[in-house]
């Protein structure tokens, strides 16, 4: 049985300037759903992601997030309704403390909340060894963790993840994936865009495949990592 569909994008057209970026995508996300895209370096992923979070805006097309038409919504008032972004490039606050740092992630909640904040620790119990520590001196990997943590700090329904292992040592790579999952099973959407095509699909339910500004596939991860043009193009099997 399919569940509730939390995102709903239509027909997106994004430019910057006279260049076409995102060429009429459509996607959906179901509530409860690991939902990945994939794709190569200028295909457009981030582009989608920030159009969706209201950092950029479209040209044309429709977002719909929880019942809610968001398409000219600012960024802001996006947090408020229940999505949380975590850009790519981390963007932690250096010269604040990792404890600091996730309480600004909860700026839209009346109250902090000690138990979300406890669970994240949990989850990620490298920043609680660092909570004292300025993020500025955090490893790259560290620095992710305190990005994702800091997402998650104002309980969104939609979490959306933008390249969370880019450039990160493979064991840091396996924490962050295990830290993912447990977050979309306590009941968390999650939006993932990721170069580890093969680790995206492993922890998603479903993935949608952008070349050039276009969908050029969909399907069940399941189907995807088993089409012969997705293993060759994302997934490093050659004929």
């Amino acid at each position: 049985m399919q569940t509730e569909i939390l995102l709903d994008v239509r027909d997106l057209h994004v430019s910057y300037g006279a260049i076409a970026a995102i060429k009429g995508i459509s996607l959906k996300v179901h509530k409860g759903e690991v939902v990945t895209i994939l794709g190569a370096n200028g295909a457009g992923k981030t582009t989608t992601l920030k159009t969706i979070s209201g950092l950029l805006k479209s040209k044309s097309g429709n977002i719909i997030f929880d019942k809610n038409d968001i398409t000219n919504t600012p960024a802001h008032d996006i947090v408020s309704l229940g999505m949380s972004h975590s850009p790519e490039g981390r963007r932690v606050f250096g010269t604040l403390t990792v404890e600091e740092n996730l309480m600004m992630g909860a700026y839209t909640l009346k109250d902090h909340d000690k138990e979300t904040l406890e669970w994240i620790y949990d989850i990620l119990p490298r920043l609680k060894e660092r909570r004292k520590q300025l993020a500025g001196t955090l490893s790259g990997g560290e620095q992710q963790m305190l990005a994702i943590g800091r997402a998650i700090m104002s309980k969104p329904k939609l979490l959306i993840l933008d390249e969370p292992s880019l450039g990160l040592a493979p064991i840091l790579v396996k924490a962050i994936f295990k830290a993912v999952k447990e977050i979309a099973q306590s009941g968390v959407t999650v939006l993932i865009v990721e170069q580890n095509a093969k680790a995206a699909l492993k922890l998603a339910n479903r993935g949608y495949v952008l070349e050039v500004g276009k969908i050029t596939h969909e399907g069940t991860s399941q189907e995807l990592l088993s089409s012969e043009a997705i293993q060759e193009a994302y997934l490093g099997k050659k004929h």
